[in-house]
């Protein structure tokens, strides 16, 4: 038995339109799962019924199979940590962190060790004297976070805990957030709209969208293998490139024109979009931009993987050290391709780019789903 298990469960408001609609997850003992998507796309909402503080419309609840719906947050034996720290002005940051412990009466001495322990878990021993008003944005986001631990609750639930502060100290927070789940061992479930968050903290990512949810996976998995359009250009940065074109089929293989260019498919990818009755269809084409480049590493095992050059004006070029983002078009599809090097082309500059087609992904004109996705084992979602 999971230790988390939500069975469609859904959030209304009114009569007509759900908030979440048949969200299923499976939370198991030590997993860090990360609810992510867009705003509005009932993440938060989600979490708050988790936590008891909305009431589940529709729907089952289980946790460590026992059923809920109806058990009060406080019954439920969950943390929250929220974005806007909610520390006590007035306490200290030992008072701060000790409070729960206090409100239930634990003895000083149990108070003292547990304090202690979280705070030297979380580098905040030279700081339990100091009031909230002398600590920085990361301090404060700490002293949330060991309150929140310091009793061991079932699952901590963090809602976006990161979102407050600066581009600097959210990514020294996001590699302490991974640590401090590495030391505890414990359950979390984290939302965010920041997929780069979502990618590098994450065991399982839960994509939502309009209150539904459209894929559960790993990280690495979520990336090479999306279910559908959306969450293909939802996750990585940059996002993948979309080309509308047409399949056509020469002695076997598939292929699409890039300009003058005949981009041609694997062979296994082929045989699968035949068999599936492509030919001829108008499909959308998914390649992520470090797919397109100037510099493939070719084995020998790749050459059939490695697309003829095909000639681009370049509309921009971003520098960013070791690799270059340069962007141009073709056709109507605006394009993005990382150079793995500086290659000092500007705007307007001619270009030749080559295509990895080993992780091209091929989406349904009409339902924008992945059209191979199901040959690929191991894919939740809730299509």
């Amino acid at each position: 038995m999971p230790k988390l298990l939500l069975k469609n469960i859904c959030k209304k408001y009114d009569e007509e339109s759900y908030a979440v609609k048949n969200v299923n997850l499976e939370v198991d003992d030590k997993d860090f799962v990360i609810l992510v998507g867009p705003s509005g796309c009932g993440k938060s909402t989600t979490l708050r019924m988790i936590a008891g503080l909305e009431e589940i419309s529709e729907g089952e609840m289980w946790l460590d199979g026992q059923f809920a719906n109806y058990l009060t947050h406080k019954e439920r034996d969950l943390s929250m940590v929220f974005q806007n720290y909610a520390l006590y002005q007035t306490m200290s940051v030992y008072d701060n962190i000790a409070f729960s412990l206090k409100v239930r009466k634990v003895s000083k001495n149990t108070i003292k060790e547990k304090v202690n322990e979280v705070a030297e878990i979380l580098g905040l021993q030279q700081l339990l004297k100091r009031m909230p008003k002398e600590l920085s944005g990361g301090q404060k986001q700490r002293v949330a976070i060991a309150s929140a631990i310091i009793r061991n609750p079932k699952i901590l639930l963090m809602d976006e805990p990161l979102s407050n502060l600066d581009a600097k100290l959210r990514n020294h927070m996001r590699v302490e957030m991974s640590k401090l789940h590495k030391k505890l061992n414990n359950t979390i479930i984290y939302v965010t709209h920041d997929q780069t968050e979502a990618m590098t903290l994450g065991t399982k990512i839960v994509v939502l969208k309009d209150g539904e949810v459209h894929q559960i996976y790993t990280p690495e998995a979520l990336y090479d293998n999306p279910v559908n359009k959306f969450v293909a250009g939802f996750i990585g940065l940059p996002s993948m490139n979309f080309i509308k074109c047409q399949l056509k089929n020469e002695n076997q293989l598939m292929y699409f024109n890039l300009g003058n260019e005949k981009v041609y498919l694997p062979k296994s990818k082929s045989d699968l979009l035949i068999k599936k009755g492509y030919e001829n269809k108008n499909v959308i084409i998914g390649i992520r931009p470090e797919h397109i480049t100037n510099n493939i590493d070719m084995t020998e095992r790749d050459k059939e993987y490695i697309s003829s050059p095909i000639s681009v004006k370049v509309d921009l070029s971003e520098m960013l050290g070791d690799k270059t983002n340069i962007y141009f078009k073709i056709g109507d599809n605006d394009s993005i391709a990382i150079f793995k090097d500086n290659c000092n082309l500007g705007i307007g500059d001619k270009a030749e780019v080559l295509i990895y087609t080993k992780n091209i992904c091929i989406f349904d004109e009409k339902s924008e789903k992945n059209i191979l996705h199901e040959e690929v084992e191991g894919g939740l979602c809730d299509e």
